[in-house]
Order: C-alpha cells, then sequence, then structure tokens
C-alpha cells in the first residue's frame, strides 16, 4: 500500500472469533525500543542482544513474538528500534547498507521498496533460503517470489515476508438494500465473481435505484489499484524496462476504473483523507475494495453504529495490497543468529499469531490450515469468514514482477492522473497524459 498511508490494525481472536481492539497507523505510531534487560544470564555468560529495525507500528513486538523467541532462547536478548514513516525510514536503510555500517541486525522492508532491495542490494543480505527450518513450499510462491533476487543477480532469497494484503469487496448492506440488491455475502460476491466489468454493471443496477449522495464506489483511484494489484506484469517487465505506458493491464485498469467517474457512480473521494475516513461512517459510498488489513480501519472510522452494516465478500478477481518483508544485513554483529531469529518470525505458526493479535494477513500458506486463520471470524462485518476469503484470494494471486519505482508510478496514477478524473471532471485520456507527464519527471525520463 501507500508509503505515507501505510496501516496495520490490531485486531484479537477467540477461537473463531475476531474481535477488534485498538486501531494502530504505521503512518502515525511508533514503537517503543525493547526494555534492557539489565545484567547477564545466571550462568554468567552475557547475553547476545539482537537488533530489529522497523518502520511504523510493525506488530512483532506488539504480538509478543519477542518475547515468546526469547522464552525459547535464553540466550539472546531482541530490541527493536523503530522510524516512524517508511518514507524517512527506508532511505536511511539503503544509506547503511552502502556503507556498511548503523544497521541493524534484522531490517524490515515494505513490499514496495522490496524489488529495489532484490535488485541492487542482494549480495549485501543473507540468503536467507537457506537457513535450516525455513521451507520454501510453506509460502505463497508469489510472495516467495517477491524476495528473491533474479538469477543475474544471484538468484537468492534474501527477504522473507511477513504479511500480505489479499483484497476483498467491502460493502454496506443496507445501502445494498435500499438499491434492491441482494445482502447475503454469497450472493453479493456471485454478482461479480470472475470479471471485474461485473462489477462495474452491479454499481449501474445500485446507482439506478439508490438514494441520492450514496456512491456505489468511494474512489475510481481504489478501483484502479484493486484491478491493477492482481495483474502478473503492470509497470516493469522481467528485464526492469519501465513498460507502464504500453502494457494494456495498465492502461486497461486506468480506463476501466475511470469509468466508475464517468458514470457517476464514484463519491470522488480520495483515500487516506479526513472526508474518506467520513464517508465510512456517514454511508457516503456502497463499497470499497478492502485488503485483509482494512477491515480494523473501518471499524475504526465507522464506528459502533457501522457494526453489522458492512460485511466482506471476495472481489472479482485475485488482488494484493500491500505487505512487508524481512532481511538481514551481512554487515550486522549477528548474521547467523539473526537469520535464526528471521527464520521463526516467519514461520507459519507466528504468523498464525500475527494474524490472531494483530490482523496482519500471513503470507504463509502453511498458516492458512491453522485454527486461528482457517476458522477466523469477524463480528463487525456479520461474523464474515475472514480466515477462508483471503486465504483464497492470496492464493489466487498471481506472481508479480515488481519494479524499483512502482510505488511511484502508482501514486502519480492514482493521486495525479484519475484523481483528476474523478475530482475535477477530466477525460480520462487527459488525466492519462497528466500521469504520465509527472512520471516521466519523477523518472527523470
Amino acid at each position: 500500500m501507500r508509503a505515507h498511508a501505510r496501516a496495520r490494525r490490531t485486531l484479537l481472536h477467540t477461537g473463531t472469533a475476531l474481535g477488534v481492539a485498538a486501531l494502530l497507523l504505521a503512518g502515525c505510531a511508533q514503537d517503543p525500543d525493547a526494555a534492557p534487560e539489565p545484567g547477564a544470564p545466571s550462568g554468567g555468560k552475557a547475553k547476545t542482544t539482537l537488533t530489529v529495525g522497523v518502520f511504523g507500528a510493525f506488530g512483532l513486538q506488539e504480538a509478543g513474538l519477542y518475547d515468546a523467541y526469547m522464552a525459547q532462547n535464553p540466550g539472546i536478548r531482541i530490541e527493536q528500534t523503530s522510524i516512524e514513516r517508511n518514507e524517512n525510514y527506508y532511505p536511511q536503510l539503503l544509506t547503511h547498507l552502502g556503507t556498511g555500517s548503523g544497521l541493524a541486525d534484522v531490517q524490515a522492508v515494505e513490499v514496495n521498496n522490496v524489488a529495489e532491495i532484490t535488485a541492487t542490494q542482494a549480495d549485501k543480505l543473507v540468503d536467507l533460503g537457506k537457513v535450516p527450518g525455513v521451507d520454501k513450499s510453506a509460502y505463497l510462491p508469489w510472495k516467495w517470489a517477491q524476495g528473491t533476487a533474479s538469477a543475474t543477480k544471484g538468484g537468492a532469497t534474501v527477504a522473507l515476508g511477513t504479511d500480505i494484503g489479499p483484497q476483498g469487496i467491502c460493502y454496506r448492506k443496507d445501502l445494498f438494500e435500499a438499491a434492491g440488491l441482494p445482502t447475503d455475502r454469497a450472493a453479493v460476491g456471485a454478482l461479480w465473481a470472475g470479471d471485474w466489468n461485473k462489477y462495474l454493471e452491479t454499481g449501474k443496477a445500485y446507482k439506478a435505484k439508490a438514494g441520492a449522495g450514496k456512491a456505489f464506489v468511494d474512489s475510481a483511484s481504489g478501483v484502479m489499484a484493486a484491478v491493477t494489484g492482481g495483474s502478473a506484469q503492470r509497470y516493469y517487465d522481467e528485464q526492469g524496462k519501465v513498460v507502464y505506458k504500453t502494457n494494456p493491464a495498465v492502461r486497461g485498469a486506468f480506463d476501466f476504473a475511470a469509468s466508475f467517474a464517468t458514470e457517476g457512480l464514484s463519491a470522488k473521494l480520495q483515500q487516506f483523507t479526513p472526508g474518506w475516513d467520513q464517508g465510512f461512517s456517514n454511508g457516503t459510498f456502497a463499497t470499497v475494495s478492502c485488503p485483509a488489513w482494512m477491515l480494523g480501519y473501518i471499524q475504526d472510522k465507522a464506528g459502533p453504529a457501522g457494526k453489522d452494516k458492512w460485511d466482506v465478500a471476495p472481489a472479482p478477481k485475485p488482488s494484493n495490497w500491500g505487505g512487508s518483508f524481512l532481511v538481514v544485513p551481512k554487515a550486522g554483529k549477528h548474521a547467523e543468529e539473526a537469520a535464526k531469529l528471521v527464520a521463526w518470525l516467519t514461520a507459519p505458526a507466528q504468523q498464525a499469531t500475527l494474524f490472531e493479535k494483530r490482523g496482519s494477513f500471513p503470507s504463509a500458506s502453511a498458516a492458512y490450515t491453522l485454527p486461528s486463520v482457517s476458522g477466523a471470524q469477524h463480528p463487525y462485518f456479520g461474523g464474515a469468514p475472514i480466515g477462508e476469503i483471503f486465504a483464497r484470494a492470496a492464493e489466487g494471486v498471481p506472481v508479480t514482477v515488481l519494479g524499483p519505482k512502482d510505488l511511484v508510478i502508482a501514486q502519480n496514477l492514482g493521486d495525479i492522473g484519475m484523481l483528476q478524473v474523478d475530482q475535477k471532471g477530466r477525460s480520462p485520456q487527459e488525466g492519462w497524459e497528466a500521469a504520465v507527464k509527472a512520471i516521466d519527471n519523477a523518472l527523470e525520463q
């Protein structure tokens, strides 16, 4: 997701029921450092201190995973530092990797940055695919591929995934009912199953009977992000060449999403702004493309009054938005022990715990059969079987080609191009040209 609005949600499970606790935004909260533990263990041998560098409220510490690892490994102490925002964290990480100093033993990497890391920094990172206990088959193939350098760069898996953002469609049952549409999530999902064009047609049917001021979608940009999130090739090709201008998947997604604006189906809101937040509570729009982490966001913004009004159904096609990785710099003080820690933190059991405690959906598919994932339901969303819905979506996401400036391209397509169509009434062609100009300037092309 966008670095300036990257959000992680706090979710608490009880058996198969999911209860949502406090909301934490990665762009607004900072993890406290782990409290130092005075003295050495009783045997007199000094503990090995492993440092972990993350951005925002990453979740590992809050979920109790560090404490659990230290309990199992009494010779290890873990200390975490956090920089509040990824746009400040990541440039520092690149600088430290370049100089080989100032690095934590374990460093977090956001999905929008992992392609640049694997392409330019792989030789400075430990090959985690060779660490004992790491099982490639336990991970989603596309997530494993994202953390693996190309064959020309050595082919090492230098980043192990923590979480992902498989998408569904969150919808307002009361607004659907008022517009004569079904409200049962299976019937709703069937309206657009397998085809984004059916989602557009559902929007037109909704508009025909919906009341004034009740749009079908929150924004055209959100639709575009959901569609492109399911494409195998987006902004770059396998050789690292920027191809978004000529890629029909990108232009097609842009023009398709623009249809929601030109057909009057959009609330014309910009995501992660106060107006968008208020739209959740005011019933301004009936649907929003929502990855797993957004459920907590919706609950926070819609408030108690929105309970049982919101529900979630599968998206027309599998798509992903968000996710992170852990890497181990070779220049760290304790690379071998750090690699063991990363292997443990990203193992299926720990990813299931992270989902149970924080709502971060596992990137390890082996976790999907564990009860805390497979049986997870969300009471705010009418008991929606979110473990089942999002696991199915995750398993259908294709292996996607990532590039070093994916975020720059995506932001300009949405915030410059699509926003002009959605809010200013520009034509899709005018919006596209404005986005291309902004991207060319940003990429110095």
